[in-house]
């Protein structure tokens, strides 16, 4: 059913932790020619990996489009359920339903509406219409009802709840031209607390330097990694570029409060190395009108912050880099009671995104 007349906070509804023990997570298969290199097949094999992964851990969905459904079934993973969800593109943590609960074992999903991270202002691929029913879909699966928001535009790697009422943001993504532009920051800010149930929004003011497929989305530079601390996505090199967003968000949230009024903890994991696009990765994707270009040369917003949680595991973007071990050795310091899962994610990078980007959890209500 679609609510129409309340809103998830005026039902005792919020969004929690993803910290918080899940009945599964959604994925969605990768398919698109003018995105993923050499006919999607080195980006389907990280994604299964990926799958694989998290299925040693929770049941996972896997959203296939009609064309890909024989051949993924016939995959026979463990723990994977194979469905019919037709999509655009594979990135469903932004266009898939934010699973909302109550705290008495009910849970409710929003969705919000998808316009391709920008629409006719500066959206990266056209049409978006599939994806932007992907939530309903969802929903139809989990046997929930939905709060839909037609007219406000979001994406959910664009928010990162504690779930004790702080939301984390970045100004650059949730103000941008091609979301909401006929609404004020502090409009927004109230439409999340709404509809995301919390008390605090924190306004990261930018994301990762190149991040332009989603215009800086919080995911990729600064999750929650408990109440009142984060990790922080780090730059050590002043001259560049990230340092200074990196210390932008660092300064700003050493200012701040969470909801219940505790100041934040911030760990520095730093960037990988610069990653560059080569010209065989760049030759191996078709050239379309009106999708984002992968240029030889062009730099990749590499993060080791794009990781996902799942039950008993951090699933984490590595890089083949000297950073790598790092990154390893300080979530496993911050999740001592969870195996560090390692997986090589350039294939996931070059399509714009990384782990965090293409996974979305469902709470146990």
């Amino acid at each position: 059913m679609r609510i129409t007349d309340s809103t998830p906070k005026a039902d005792g509804f919020y969004m929690p932790s993803e910290l918080a023990e899940h009945r599964c997570t959604y994925l969605l298969w990768p398919e698109r020619n003018d995105n993923w290199r050499a006919g999607a097949k080195p980006a389907q094999a990280a994604f299964k990996q990926v799958v694989q992964t998290i299925a040693k851990y929770e049941p996972v969905v896997l959203g296939v489009n009609k064309s890909q459904y024989a051949h993924v079934l016939e995959m026979n993973m463990p723990n994977v359920q194979v469905v019919e969800i037709s999509n655009d593109d594979s990135w469903i943590r932004d266009t898939g339903a934010t699973f909302v609960v109550d705290g008495l074992g009910h849970m409710r999903a929003v969705d919000w509406a998808f316009n391709g991270y920008g629409g006719l202002v500066n959206g990266i691929y056209f049409p978006w219409d599939q994806d932007d029913l992907i939530a309903s879909k969802m929903c139809g699966i989990e046997g929930v009802d939905r709060y839909r928001l037609s007219n406000f535009v979001l994406e959910g790697g664009s928010v990162h709840s504690d779930g004790e009422g702080t939301i984390l943001v970045t100004e650059e993504t949730l103000l941008d031209p091609g979301r909401n532009p006929d609404m004020t920051k502090e409009q927004i800010e109230e439409t999340l607390k709404e509809y995301l149930g919390a008390e605090k929004i924190l306004w990261i003011p930018q994301g990762i330097y190149m991040d332009e497929d989603t215009n800086g989305h919080v995911d990729n530079i600064c999750q929650w990694v408990a109440p009142a601390k984060v990790v922080l996505a780090w730059e050590d090199e002043e001259n560049d570029p990230q340092h200074a967003r990196s210390q932008a968000a660092y300064d700003y949230l050493s200012s701040e409060t969470d909801a219940k009024g505790r100041p934040i903890e911030i760990v520095k994991i730093h960037v990988p190395n610069v990653v560059t696009i080569t010209q065989e990765e760049s030759d191996g994707v078709d050239i379309v009108e009106g999708t984002f270009p992968r240029n030889e040369g062009d730099r990749l917003p590499a993060s080791y912050i794009n990781y996902y949680n799942c039950n008993g595991a951090v699933i984490l973007p590595t890089f083949d880099d000297p950073h790598d071990q790092e990154a390893i050795d300080t979530l496993q310091s911050l999740f001592p009671d969870k195996v560090i899962e390692p997986i090589y994610a350039r294939e996931i990078l070059l399509g714009g995104g990384n782990i965090h980007c293409i996974t979305q959890q469902v709470p146990r209500p």
